[in-house]
């Protein structure tokens, strides 16, 4: 069926394009604040300092450019895998400009430090309203799409679609509760340690139901269409979502161990965070033995380098995490610069190379034109490779150095290092980061000249969907 003869694709077009400019602008920030730690006299209070930037940076990465992408790319595979035009092509274009309103009441208002400091759920009650009637109508749009399918079968990308949109849907709502005192401050409805075992219930199912269900959608989508080879094994691809599922929603507490959350919390989020690997695993392994046969694919096909490497970086974090959540190891290691290197290998390299991938198929279809050019993917490719090892590796060999410094003890039982000898330390892991995020803006930069180029003046062809 080709894009023209029904499908409401123009809504797509949109998100691309406002998530891609929230997409710069999140790594663009995510630059500044590297430097803004290595040299602190780039912090320009009270507005432009690294403890205003960081929030509006990780809310213009995971919803701007993460959720932004996930409404244009959902509504794109949901009207094909159920040969259905969306529902409400009018609510979809609401939503768009909803969602810009959204994210840019969000920059404004953590920068003038409104931040009701809740790592995920920063936004004041005002803008949080309004992120749930984003939601909702997201919702409706696709599940009503659903509902009126033409197409039986509910394909393995659908199931991580739904889960996706109900899953935030609790979540947001139940960790959002709070009591306004004004216009622009509220508390939480919870105290003390039940707050905390809200917030990371919240938090790290944020990453299940927006960092991995959406990324995994979208790669069972697009690993079969950029190959021409069909999933490995669609069962496994359900049981490991359903396994995935039931098993995110009980390691919340991972985040909390050695706390006064109570121990058997902890360990059932350790032991569940540790089950965890399985079904991940099942997820790369089903696009691993996709490629049976395929692999020269690697070689010659650009947008498989982008899908296999994306699914790679995932199972290297479904390793980590769980390590992490071991109670030994966290000891060590939480508080540390390890912490951020292994979510960036997340965000930079999983959720990032799967979504570049999607939208350079993408693109061409709907604009009807040839990708301008293959050799600045495969560039871009590369460097966001590079980019991404740079910022993780330097971030973990911190992490560790941090974490020995941290924990070395004098025969007296006394600290062996002062604060600020560890702090000293990390200058130059602190330089390798920023040199790495600014490799991975430039690969930014180039992806988006071949986008805007591919638009505006690549080769016309005749494609269908």
């Amino acid at each position: 069926m080709n894009h023209q003869e029904g499908y409401a694709d123009d809504v797509v077009k949109g998100f691309l394009t406002w998530s891609i400019i929230w997409g710069v602008v999140a790594v663009l920030l995510g630059v500044v604040i590297s430097l803004q730690l290595a040299w602190p006299q780039l912090n320009l209070p009270p507005y432009l300092t690294y403890g205003r930037l960081r929030p509006i940076h990780t809310n213009a990465g995971i919803f701007g450019w993460g959720i932004g992408s996930f409404m244009a790319l959902f509504f794109y595979i949901t009207q094909r895998l159920t040969r259905t035009r969306l529902w409400s092509p009018g609510l979809a274009r609401f939503q768009l400009w909803l969602f810009n309103v959204v994210i840019a009441l969000a920059a404004i208002t953590l920068m003038l430090g409104m931040n009701r400091s809740k790592e995920y759920a920063e936004l004041e009650w005002p803008v949080a309203l309004l992120v749930v009637v984003l939601w909702v109508i997201f919702s409706i749009n696709i599940i009503m799409t659903v509902i009126k399918r033409k197409e039986e079968q509910l394909y393995i990308s659908l199931w991580y679609i739904l889960a996706a949109l109900v899953g935030v849907a609790i979540l947001y709502l139940v960790n959002n509760v709070g009591i306004p005192v004004s216009l622009t401050k509220s508390y939480s409805a919870y105290a003390g340690a039940n707050d905390a075992n809200v917030q990371w219930w919240y938090g790290h199912n944020a990453v299940a139901m927006v960092l991995t269900a959406p990324p995994l959608a979208i790669f069972y989508y697009f690993l079969p269409k950029s190959t021409g080879v069909p999933i490995y094994s669609h069962r496994m691809g359900v049981i490991a979502f359903w396994s995935l599922i039931f098993m995110y929603l009980w390691t919340g507490a991972h985040h909390l161990l050695w706390t006064p959350v109570p121990d058997w919390v902890q360990t059932l989020a350790m032991a569940f965070s540790i089950m965890l690997i399985a079904p991940s695993w099942g997820a790369v392994f089903n696009g691993y033995f996709s490629m049976n046969g395929q692999w020269h694919q690697m070689r010659d096909n650009y947008l498989v380098k982008f899908l296999i490497f994306g699914i790679t970086f995932y199972g290297l974090q479904t390793l980590q995490g769980p390590s992490q959540a071991v109670r030994t190891f966290s000891a060590f290691i939480h508080y540390t610069d390890w912490v951020p290197g292994h979510v960036h290998m997340g965000t930079l390299g999983w959720v990032s190379l799967v979504l570049f991938a999607a939208i350079y198929y993408v693109v061409p279809r709907l604009y009807g034109r040839e990708i301008y050019s293959v050799g600045l993917a495969n560039l871009h490719f590369w460097l966001a490779v590079t980019g991404q090892l740079i910022f993780s590796i330097t971030m973990w060999i911190a992490g560790v150095q941090q974490a020995v410094m941290l924990h070395a003890t004098n025969p007296d039982g006394s600290l062996h290092y002062s604060f600020m000898e560890t702090l000293i330390e990390l200058y130059p892991y602190w330089h390798g980061r920023a040199a790495g995020g600014i490799i991975y803006f430039v690969s930014l930069l180039i992806f988006v000249y071949n986008i805007v180029k591919t638009t505006t003046s690549g080769k016309q062809i005749q494609v269908s969907s």
